[in-house]
């Protein structure tokens, strides 16, 4: 049988372990809100490209069209070809950075899932990815509608 002392140091170990998992739990749940947050914030960002991507898209393709019918009016159907194909890629333009938004939302949500089982140095991996990601997706719809800077186009 235990005597007194020992008993009182088991429940205040216990009292204490309670304490440090509670502290743990609290912790894991602030850093799963970060997650979201961060995520969210990245989906946002993506969202916010796709839209600004998917207008100047609509505009390239009015230009284009006017662009086609002066064409046609001064040199025939060479020229409409033209107008035509620069329409065709500037809508398969639009489809591809609607594609890339959605796997970076996607992939965005996915990362909060993982961060919500994990805390510590993986928070700030997560933050990094998510950042590094919606970057690539801005930087691949400038890159699309030529929008980026000498600094940001790949050297040919």
């Amino acid at each position: 049988m235990a005597s007194p002392d020992q008993s009182y140091k088991a429940g205040e170990t216990k009292a204490h372990a309670q304490e440090k998992t509670d502290q743990a739990m609290a912790k894991g749940r602030e850093a799963s809100e970060v997650v979201k947050e961060k995520a969210q914030g990245a989906k946002d960002k993506t969202a916010e490209t796709a839209e600004h991507a998917k207008d100047k898209t609509a505009d390239t393709a009015q230009q284009a069209k006017g662009r086609t019918q002066e064409s046609k009016d001064q040199s025939g159907g060479y020229l409409s070809e033209k107008a035509g194909a620069a329409k065709e890629k500037a809508l398969g333009a639009t489809e591809a950075t609607k594609e890339k938004a959605s796997e970076m939302v996607e992939s965005g949500r996915e990362t909060a899932e993982a961060g919500k089982d994990k805390t510590g140095g993986i928070l700030q991996t997560t933050g990094e990815r998510v950042k590094g990601m919606a970057q690539g997706a801005a930087d691949a719809v400038k890159q699309t509608f030529g929008m980026a800077g000498n600094e940001d186009r790949p050297k040919e």
